[in-house]
């Protein structure tokens, strides 16, 4: 029990002389050591790293989880370390309405057979993001989260030992130049301990012949001799702060050391961080591309090519491509024909029968592979090159495609029109 109130003794006035030392060092009283250029550097780097990671951790978490209730509630999940609950996707759901829709409205009717099949696109849209997001939580947002709660707070501590090393050693520093100054102000002093006290009474109460002698008639604080400090205990006082300000001064060059190689550790935490960069891009991307697969294959199913399906005639924007194909086939020449106006089981025989104009055609790279639906589409194979042109009234999503002596519609979105 002695031992713990003696350390907490301690433990109390070093807390008090960093405190002083820092608020003296505020009020511009004290002198403080400055760290180096390169230190300096290293820590606004790691500042500015960990302010960043926070951000684009937290933007991650609403691109994943706009919703903010289901945020906290898988942060209290992660906090007790319990397995968070499945949570069915806003895709899922609104296929699932979808489905519940058909089925009561009428699953035989167009309107229920479409509402079937718009589900079945939903729910698997609905999986796909259930993926990506399972995906980019475990490759992007997990090692984000390890660095701040991990890497990040060790570097905090070190840098708080750094602070307290320091505030020790500007505060041995100014002992020894107090102790200096006094050191040479004792110097100064004549050569004796004892001075007379301030208040003193001569009495002559002494017979003749028997001299004088001095009577001290104050008080009883100014009966005692005045005591001045010896040349000598300010020397020792001297050396004693010198050993000090050696121990402090080598402290805050190990703490220094230890704590600039954790600062050039973050360079470390840069290329960890592209790695994880890389990984989320990809899960990105492989996201978007189940998508839009999925989304062709329903405007497959709707019947989104002409005489089938009248819709909006709004084209689509392909993704990938660098300029737009849809704005392109905008001003594409017509070719007179009556192509278009054929009913949907001629419209193959039509199409053999229509010649290309002799200026209005273009070529087209084929950006991806397609299996022709029927006998009117033309099959194509990646990076391939073709020749397109347009009919009137066709829908805007789709072009005549010629290779060779082969003839078919072709989606514009699968093609990136070369000037």
């Amino acid at each position: 029990m002695d031992f713990n109130m003696k350390k907490l003794a301690s433990d109390a006035g070093i807390f008090f002389t960093r405190a002083v030392q820092f608020t003296e060092e505020k009020f511009g009283q004290a002198e403080k050591t400055e760290l180096d250029a390169h230190f300096e550097n290293l820590l606004a780097r790691a500042d500015s790293t960990k302010n960043w990671t926070e951000k684009i951790l937290r933007q991650t978490e609403v691109l994943l989880q706009p919703n903010p209730s289901a945020r906290v509630e898988e942060f209290l999940y992660e906090k007790l370390d319990r397995k968070v609950p499945s949570r069915v996707t806003n895709g899922e759901l609104l296929a699932q309405y979808m489905a519940d829709a058909a089925s009561e409205l009428g699953p035989t009717t167009p309107y229920g057979k479409t509402l079937i099949k718009v589900a079945e696109a939903e729910k698997q849209l609905g999986a796909a993001e259930r993926d990506f997001i399972h995906t980019a939580s475990i490759s992007f947002l997990t090692p984000l989260r390890n660095f701040l709660e991990g890497d990040w707070k060790t570097i905090s501590k070190e840098r708080r030992l750094l602070q307290n090393r320091r505030l020790d050693l500007d505060a041995c520093k100014a002992r020894l130049k107090k102790a200096k100054a006094a050191e040479a102000k004792a110097t100064t002093v004549p050569d004796f301990q004892e001075t007379r006290p301030r208040n003193y009474i001569l009495s002559a109460s002494a017979s003749a012949g028997t001299g004088s002698r001095v009577q001290l008639s104050s008080s009883p604080l100014s009966c005692w001799p005045l005591l001045l400090p010896s040349p000598q205990l300010w020397n020792d006082e001297v050396d004693k702060a010198e050993q000090e300000l050696r121990v402090a001064q080598t402290e805050f060059d190990r703490q220094a050391e230890v704590t600039r190689l954790l600062l050039e550790g973050i360079s470390s935490t840069h290329v960890n961080h592209l790695r994880c960069l890389h990984e989320f891009v990809k899960s990105q991307t492989t996201y978007y591309a189940q998508c839009y697969r999925h989304m062709l294959d329903l405007q497959k199913q709707l019947g989104r090519f002409p005489g089938t399906f009248v819709g909006t005639t709004e084209p689509a924007s392909p993704p990938l491509s660098s300029t737009s194909p849809t704005t392109t086939a905008a001003t594409m020449p017509v070719v007179p024909s009556v192509a278009s106006l054929a009913p949907p089981g001629e419209a193959s025989l039509c199409l053999e029968e229509v010649a290309p104009p002799a200026s209005g055609t273009r070529k087209a790279r084929v950006l991806y592979d397609y299996e022709a639906a029927d006998s009117s589409e033309l099959a194509l194979l990646a990076d391939e090159l073709i020749t397109v042109y347009s009919l009137p009234g066709m829908d805007p999503d789709w072009l005549i495609g010629e290779r060779g002596n082969k003839k078919g519609k072709v989606p514009v979105t699968y093609l990136e029109l070369l000037s």
